[in-house]
């Protein structure tokens, strides 16, 4: 675990290093730097299709990470739980389509780290903005838990917390940068994770925003 300098890149060594969280989980330091302006570009595509919204949870809350989706299936929170929908719960049109470039990036960063074979049927892209956290949870809606997740991080940094199978204990903590990829699956697949409250900062091509996407396989 590295220190959580928020304000400091980390050395040129540790930039495109592979770092073991557990049996199944792996953080991938800069393998997205290279390509991340057809990234962000594909990303800003999606989301002028389909504005990110602050969702409702379950639980009448408004989420403070702004989210939305692409590809045949799309995550839902709502006040029937979570869930995943072929149609905008609001507008009900499809999904935004997977641009091609995500896809192939899922593809290599799945097989990177130990999961070839993988193909998302569903991506979920979060934005961030100074103070906007995420919770401890875990993915768990897919039917097809076999497979991965990959989690890929533009624009700011943020702090990653990666717990066990518990919510409670202390979690790990990480410092995610632009380009990073956490990928994890197998006996890691169910871990809770999280991030804290964003720092305000700039980046040089994100803007004063971090964005998370992440692929998933929904379906076996």
């Amino acid at each position: 675990m590295i220190p959580l300098d928020l304000f400091e890149d980390p050395p040129p060594e540790a930039q495109t290093a592979h770092e073991t969280l557990a049996p199944g989980a792996v953080l991938m330091r800069g393998f997205a730097r290279e390509g991340d302006g057809e990234l962000l570009q594909a990303v800003e595509s999606v989301m002028a299709q389909a504005p990110p919204r602050h969702w409702q949870t379950p639980g009448g809350h408004s989420m403070s990470v702004a989210t939305t989706r692409c590809g045949p299936l799309g995550w839902v929170p709502g006040a029937d739980g979570y869930h995943y929908a072929a149609q905008h719960p609001i507008t009900q049109a499809p999904w935004p389509a997977m641009p091609g470039c995500l896809m192939d990036f899922a593809v290599s960063a799945a097989a990177e780290a130990g999961y070839p074979g993988f193909v998302p049927d569903s991506c979920l892209i979060n934005l961030y903005v100074p103070g906007a956290k995420l919770g401890m949870h875990q993915d768990k809606d897919e039917r097809d838990l076999r497979a991965p997740i990959v989690s890929l991080s533009l624009g700011l940094p943020a702090v990653f917390l990666w717990g066990g199978h518990q919510r409670t204990g202390s979690p790990e903590r990480y410092r995610l940068v632009h380009g990073d990829v956490v990928v994890w699956g197998g006996p890691s697949r169910l871990r809770f994770h999280g991030v804290l409250p964003l720092a305000d900062g700039e980046h040089a091509l994100v803007g004063r925003r971090r964005i998370n996407v992440t692929f998933r396989r929904v379906r076996p």
